[in-house]
Order: C-alpha cells, then structure tokens, then sequence
C-alpha cells in the first residue's frame, strides 16, 4: 500500500488483491465523515430523523410485506 499527500488530496494505493467490497465500506466510512465534518446536529436530532424516516417508509412499503 501507498499513500500519498499530493496538493490538497491524500492518494492511497492499494493492491487488487484486496476485496472490492472491502474497500466499498471503508470508502462510505469516508464519505460519511466528510459529509458530516462540518454538521453541529446533536445524536439525538439525527435519531429522532432517522426514526420519522422509517416510520415513513414502512407506511409507504407495508403492503409489499404484508400481503
């Protein structure tokens, strides 16, 4: 492995041996921490979302399970 800081980016090189699905997850982790570097939600806003967006979609999608 390689790793790299060229101007402004970090270049990491990795052997194709590694599994793809392997560097998918650690390239989410990644996009996860860079679209929320900057946010000032509290852990309890983001839960009280994330329970509002289930809730919705199990509404929107029950009759696809339920039958």
């Amino acid at each position: 492995m390689v790793i790299e800081r060229i101007n402004d980016e970090i270049v990491i090189r990795i052997p194709s041996s590694i599994k793809f699905d392997q560097v998918q997850r650690i390239l989410d982790l990644i996009l996860y921490k860079e679209a929320t570097a900057n946010s000032v939600a509290k852990q309890s806003e983001i839960d009280k979302i994330a329970q509002d967006f289930k809730s919705g979609w199990w509404e929107k999608n029950r009759d696809r399970f339920i039958k």
